[in-house]
């Protein structure tokens, strides 16, 4: 069905910009444990995914199929390929040598985290974010939780630098409703919500949908709540040998966005740094060297 080599997931890529916000977390719903997650029921897979079993259907013609079977078909057909392939496996770097010391244990984990979200990025969200958050005319809101809120500081931190119109929303949720007052179409609400999920984020997202803001998310590879709320989500690995998750495949993300966006700002994002720039050198806030 697929056709000219093309895979199930080649074909969601492709569709991505024009699927709906729903199926499109059903997508990336199926990225997350391709292509087992495409095997299980139609009732099962809309169940993970939170949409509607005629979603899935919907999304499956709109990838060239007849219905979600024909697209489960085309799945078999791909794992039984891959099934006949010789077996290949990331370099562990020690992961599991119990002799290897914690530090490279710990990098492994991370390498793999890192490997596995730019395995799973959707690239067509990566730039349709960048462009909304290059794009001045709309205001940016961003707000993290109680382990990502340094991602969500330093993302703001980076976007005032290079654009004007970026708030943090600070953590404090008695402060929140003040600034929804604020959000309308035009607003971006930028979300971080790794497990445990905090359900004030989801509070928050909601409120921000009713008033029309759109909704960028960066989330782990279970997913967050927040998912089918999200207009662009990010799903990035995190676990590791550790009590707590690591963010370090989040930053990469949030990093290249940064990028990204100053590179969409052109010459105003310079002249913005530029004038910081000349700010700094008048307070003396930094030391000269000269």
């Amino acid at each position: 069905m697929t056709g000219k080599g093309e895979t199930v997931k080649t074909l969601m890529r492709d569709q991505m910009a024009q699927l709906t916000p729903s199926e499109r977390h059903l997508v990336i719903v199926l990225m997350q444990d391709y292509p087992i997650a495409g095997l299980q029921s139609i009732t099962e897979l809309a169940k993970a995914a939170q949409v509607s079993t005629p979603t899935v259907v919907r999304m499956a013609r709109k990838l060239g199929f007849d219905g979600f079977t024909a697209l489960q078909d085309a799945l078999q057909t791909e794992i039984s390929a891959q099934i006949k392939k010789p077996i290949t496996k990331l370099d562990e770097i020690g992961q599991h040598d119990p002799d290897a010391h914690r530090l490279y244990r710990f990098a492994a984990a991370v390498f793999a985290n890192l490997q596995g979200t730019l395995a799973r990025i959707d690239q067509t969200a990566f730039d349709a974010a960048a462009a909304v958050l290059a794009d001045t005319r709309k205001q940016v809101f961003i707000e993290g939780g109680r382990i990502t809120r340094a991602n969500a500081d330093y993302l703001c931190n980076h976007l005032q630098i290079i654009r004007p119109g970026v708030t943090a929303l600070g953590g404090s949720s008695g402060a929140w409703p003040q600034v929804l007052l604020d959000m309308d179409a035009q607003s971006v609400l930028v979300l971080f919500d790794i497990r445990r999920y905090e359900s004030s984020l989801l509070k928050l997202a909601r409120l921000a949908k009713d008033r029309g803001a759109m909704i960028v998310l960066f989330t782990d590879q279970w997913g967050s709540p927040i998912g089918p709320l999200a207009d662009h989500s990010f799903h990035c690995l995190v676990g590791a040998p550790s009590s707590w998750d690591s963010t370090i495949a989040l930053m990469l993300i949030v990093e290249a966005l940064i990028a990204e966006v100053q590179t969409g700002l052109g010459d105003d994002g310079r002249d913005r740094i530029e004038e910081l720039e000349s700010m700094f050198t008048a307070t003396r806030m930094f030391r000269d060297f000269n």
